[in-house]
């Protein structure tokens, strides 16, 4: 198994140059990328080895600069948002923003209640994933890995897919470009989480902005394919 240790930025295979993800987005229309829901949403994470200290929301961010200098950004992404509470307090700022692009990232830490209510969660997060959308904005959002563990909750794994499920359905509903963590390669590297057994590190975060990177630039051919 090759793990974190033995790679650098430069030779993970998951990740991408800054140089790579310019040339995939050199036809990315969007001038004002906002995230919005909980610390996944935000990229907290601990350094790597070989890895620049950035959450995936940044190295998103920097690479549109490349094509947009003139980028507008904007994380009201906040620790410990649950769906609920990212819909009462993030939306205002959002709608005051208008972006063009938008990541939600909410109901992770809902699960962390004894008995997690998914219906609320749906509910929750399906008016953040309307609000979003919209005034046309682009959706990204990705699933849970499965790496995140948290040994307390015996039926954990349950809870992960079932929240994983609520966040497909709601990105085929709305157009998002879904980066399914899942089953991700990436989950086996015994390095890949923060300190907190939570959060990706620094290693994952590149991996992350990678795959929100390919799937913005599937996103960005997928006119043009239909145009032909």
């Amino acid at each position: 198994m090759t793990t974190t240790s033995s790679l650098t930025e430069e030779t993970d295979p998951y990740c991408l140059s800054a140089a790579r993800a310019a040339e995939l987005l050199a036809r990315a229309p969007w001038r004002r990328f906002a995230t919005v829901g909980d610390s996944l949403a935000a990229g907290t994470c601990d350094p790597s080895p070989g890895y620049a200290s950035l959450g995936w929301p940044d190295r998103v961010a920097d690479v549109l600069r490349r094509i947009h200098p003139d980028l507008a950004y904007l994380k009201t992404a906040e620790v410990g948002a649950t769906a609920s509470r990212t819909a009462r307090t993030q939306l205002d700022r959002l709608g005051e923003f208008g972006p063009d692009l938008v990541h939600v990232s909410c109901g992770a830490n809902d699960l962390f209640r004894p008995d997690p209510d998914y219906a609320a969660i749906e509910a929750a997060s399906r008016r953040v994933f309307e609000f979003a959308a919209g005034a046309g904005a682009q959706l990204t959002t990705f699933t849970l890995g499965r790496a995140f563990v948290v040994p307390r909750y015996a039926d954990w794994g349950e809870r992960v897919r079932r929240v994983n499920d609520i966040t497909r359905g709601l990105a085929a509903d709305h157009g998002a470009v879904l980066v399914d963590m899942w089953d991700c390669p990436v989950n086996d590297r015994p390095d890949l989480l923060s300190a907190d057994r939570i959060h990706f590190a620094a290693a994952g975060q590149a991996v992350l902005a990678a795959e929100i990177v390919k799937g913005l630039a599937r996103a960005i051919l997928r006119p043009l394919r239909a145009w032909r």
